[in-house]
């Protein structure tokens, strides 16, 4: 799936975000019945196992000796396994709201690999958008009455490290897509090279699989939803900017909102939540019109 011009692309993300949000939500009734390490290892092996089945329809032969096998693998060395694992320390060390706020810089590390590494031009429009979005995602993460520090100085690089690798996972996808360009194909290399080093990982803690049950399914499915999630991405990787893509991909905590609302019935709508979606929206807005608004 190829789309050029900016409304594509944009779409793509949204799409991308949506089904994002979406697996989080399945994977939240799994973690019920499951093991959280072994339902992630599930999760990545879906998601490849998928790639692996619909190979034929879009696998060339050629791809495997470009450049961008070289580069799908070196993302799948750091995403999801080492950001997703800098996330869940993170959580562990400084909770939940810290780590979500911290993270929400994500967009802004994309800014900066799309200007370095890319060569893109940022606008008025599309910073004021992402600070927007980033502003948004972080209000969700809002606690009143502050948050006391009971954690070293250090471990703030937690979340910005996941941050960092989940943003530099873009522009290398993007470079790589020149030799290889096959969305398909991107997420075939990177969760094969993944799947080996979650379960590399998992056997190497003595862990042994467990008997599988629903909550497992649940991961399953969601790793369905992920790969699918990540498709859409790299597709509208492939047709847009990096500057416009990576912010509008990063309001995927708003349709987690709405689906916990409206679907889960896990959410309350609250003045964080009406603050966060303006802003949100207001800035995919900004970003996707352009400066011709301002």
């Amino acid at each position: 799936m190829s789309i050029d011009g900016d409304t594509g692309p944009a779409l793509l993300a949204v799409l991308s975000a949506f089904l994002f949000a979406l697996s989080m939500q399945i994977q939240n009734l799994g973690l019920q019945n499951a093991d959280p390490r072994t339902a992630a290892l599930v999760s990545i092996l879906a998601t490849a196992t998928v790639y692996w089945l619909a190979s034929p329809l879009y696998l060339e032969s050629a791809y495997w000796l470009t450049a961008g096998t070289l580069y799908f693998a070196g993302v799948g060395l750091f995403r999801p396994a080492l950001s997703a694992s800098l996330a869940i320390t993170s959580i562990k060390v400084m909770g939940p709201s810290l780590t979500s706020g911290l993270a929400a810089t994500n967009p802004l590390f994309a800014a900066g690999f799309a200007i370095i590494l890319l060569g893109e031009g940022i606008t008025t429009s599309i910073a004021l958008g992402t600070c927007a979005v980033v502003a948004g995602v972080a209000t969700a993460s809002y606690k009143p009455g502050g948050v006391k520090r009971g954690w070293p100085l250090w471990a703030i690089l937690l979340p910005l490290g996941a941050a960092f690798f989940r943003a530099l996972g873009h522009p290398l996808t993007m470079i790589g897509m020149e030799t290889a360009p096959s969305p398909l194909y991107v997420g075939l290399v990177s969760y094969t090279v993944s799947s080996i080093i979650a379960f590399s990982a998992y056997k190497l803690e003595g862990r042994k699989i467990p008997r599988m049950n629903r909550g497992y399914a649940w991961f399953a499915v969601a790793g369905i939803l992920n790969g699918t999630s990540i498709y859409s991405l790299n597709s509208a990787l492939q047709g847009g900017k990096l500057l416009t893509i990576a912010p509008i991909v990063a309001c995927s905590p708003i349709f987690t909102i709405a689906l916990g609302y409206l679907v889960f019935k896990r959410e309350t709508i609250t003045w964080q939540t009406a603050i966060t979606i303006a802003l949100v929206v207001l800035g995919i807005i900004l970003i996707v019109a352009g400066d011709k608004w301002i």
